[in-house]
């Protein structure tokens, strides 16, 4: 028995395409991609060690398998990556780490330079705030009430001070105001992502620039040298992943996945997104192969898209995605996906079609291939338990763009090339055509039963009901009594899934000579979403003529152009109909 479980071993360690070169369980290394890289030089890897989230972190550098040297951290790295900031020789490169609102340079393993986010604006009733409790005009309690409002309305965030001072307790603040009142009010950012792109040209061992994404939806470009900002852009959300291509001083893309769900494609002539990608649940990994970009989901699901976001497929993962990077070997002009799993599986995709699984001994959370010492192929990867493995691709290996994973064969979603046949070709033609009319019918007979539906439910009033097309409002009304007196009640309903209304007011527009109402003006208070909001008039009839019209109107405040506007019959001895 053991014979043959030692021949079936020695026939899968002959068959894998990768050698097995180092595996370090307790190397303490505990990182994302983003803060995983070679150094330029192809001799050193480098590596921000998240620690234990609060204290502990560290840059470490590696050379061969064996720690070289380390560097303490302030803060969680965010990312960095190895460039070349001038081309003085010897061309020695430098590692920019990103780090809180910092970006630390080093350089021949030594700190070189630390970069500062400039700061943002603070808004000026908060320092009015703050100003009052420095001259003891306020107490602490009123101080938070007044934050409290700013923080709800405002549309200048609130700085970090005052977000601490309302998570206080209430014992907390009077001793938090006293050291804090004397220091000036300062808004800070923080980075999120990091990337490089070259200046001016395309060679592995050009300049490069920074380019970095922060927490309030800015990215920046900074100069290689003096670390000014070359270029700002914005985004409607903060940035979470970052892929750069091309060159600053010619053409640049840049493809950034951020936190409300989306991709937004950058480029040099415009300082807002180009293109945008919506995806159908939150990114995890962002990685560019040639002109197209893939990503993975939190839904176990790997998209590929153009880089103007025209979807091209979408791959179905057994498991959870944990890291992504790309496996790029020039020499034999390969380029492949390298996607980490929950089940403790890395697979390598090109395109859509799963060519290779590696098994590891843990749940990868960072992955590195590229050149490093001798070897051109060497994939470097940490484990969730702070593991170190790296592997190395056999010069024997050979990839199939055959798909190994089950399913159907990849001719059955190839296109069939069906040549022209004449007549055959006019009565497809013609069939799509009638096809096409039989439906365009449909469509418009079911568009007209509804219409006609819509009137005949407002005629016998079972509908009464109106809807604003600019905001997530809904209103209804109800009439109570028998004439010539009338309790009108409207219900006022907010459609959103998670925004609140404010700032909203209700009028009546009627003929004074046949109405009188006991309150024609209302003030709404902030609509939660969901919930129903009864606003109460009474109407007094004033006439015997039977009809006449009311108006309702629902305004912002401060705004002439009504949100919403409501039309009411109102005969004397009927009901109520609202159009």
């Amino acid at each position: 028995m053991s014979s043959v479980s030692q021949e079936l071993k020695d026939t899968s360690v002959a068959s894998s395409k990768w050698l097995d070169a180092h595996y370090d369980p307790v190397a303490n290394l505990y990182t994302f991609s983003s803060c995983i890289g070679e150094s330029l030089l192809h001799e050193h890897l480098v590596v921000g060690d998240l620690g234990t989230g609060v204290c502990n972190m560290k840059l470490k550098v590696y050379r061969g398998t064996g720690l070289l040297s380390e560097s303490t951290l302030l803060d969680l790295p965010t990312g960095l990556v190895s460039f070349l900031m001038d081309l003085h020789k010897p061309r020695t490169p430098a590692i920019a780490v990103a780090s809180g609102t910092f970006i630390y340079v080093y350089k021949n393993l030594r700190p070189y330079f630390k970069f500062t986010l400039p700061s943002l604006e603070v808004n000026p009733l908060e320092q009015d705030v703050w100003s009052q409790a420095k001259e003891d005009m306020i107490d602490p309690v009123t101080l938070k009430e007044m934050l409290e409002g700013l923080r709800d309305k405002a549309e200048i965030p609130l700085s970090v001070r005052s977000l601490r001072f309302l998570m206080l307790e209430p014992q907390e603040m009077e001793n938090f105001v006293l050291l804090q009142k004397e220091q000036p009010i300062r808004r800070q950012t923080v980075i999120t992502c990091i990337g490089m792109l070259k200046k001016n040209m395309a060679d592995e061992d050009a300049v490069s620039c920074l380019v970095i994404g922060t927490e309030n939806g800015d990215v920046y470009i900074l100069d290689p040298e003096a670390f000014t900002i070359l270029y700002k852009m914005s985004l409607p959300s903060s940035p979470t992943l970052m892929d750069v291509t091309g060159q600053f001083d010619v053409e640049f893309r840049i493809t950034v996945a951020c936190r409300n769900g989306n991709i937004y494609i950058l480029r040099r002539d415009s300082p807002k997104p180009k293109y945008c990608i919506e995806l159908s649940s939150h990114p995890v990994g962002l990685v560019r192969m040639g002109k197209n970009v893939v990503v993975g989901c939190t839904h176990e699901t790997l998209h590929g898209y153009t880089q103007k976001g025209k979807k091209l497929w979408t791959a179905y993962l057994p498991a959870p995605v944990t890291t992504m990077a790309l496996m790029d070997l020039p020499t034999r002009g390969f380029q492949a996906v390298l996607v980490g799993l929950a089940n403790c599986e890395v697979h390598m995709y090109r395109d859509k079609n799963l060519i290779s699984t590696i098994k590891t001994p843990d749940v990868v959370t960072s992955i590195c291939f590229g050149h490093y010492g001798r070897e051109d192929g060497t994939l470097i990867m940490t484990t969730k338990g702070g593991g170190l493995i790296v592997k190395i691709l056999k010069r024997t290996a050979v990839f199939d763009d055959r798909d190994s994973a089950p399913g159907p064969p990849i001719a059955q979603s190839i296109r069939l090339n069906v040549p022209s046949a004449g007549g055959y070709e006019t009565v497809v033609v013609f069939f799509y055509a009638a096809m096409h009319r039989a439906f365009q019918m449909d469509l418009s007979r079911l568009r007209l039963a509804a219409a006609w539906a819509y009137v005949k439910a407002l005629e016998s009033s079972l509908t009464p009901m109106s809807a604003s097309l600019t905001e997530p409002l809904k209103m209804n009304a109800v009439v109570q009594g028998l004439g010539p007196s009338f309790k009108l009640t409207l219900n006022i309903q907010n459609t959103a899934a998670c925004r609140p209304v404010m700032n909203l007011a209700i009028s009546f527009l009627y003929d004074e000579n046949l109405y009188s109402m006991r309150t024609a003006f209302f003030k709404i208070p902030l609509l939660v979403p969901g919930l129903n909001y009864p606003i109460d008039t009474f109407v007094e009839c004033l006439s015997d003529k039977g009809i006449s019209d009311i108006k309702v109107f629902v305004l912002r405040e401060g705004k002439s152009a009504p949100l919403l506007t409501a039309h009411i019959n109102m005969p004397v001895s009927e009901g109520l109909a609202l159009n």
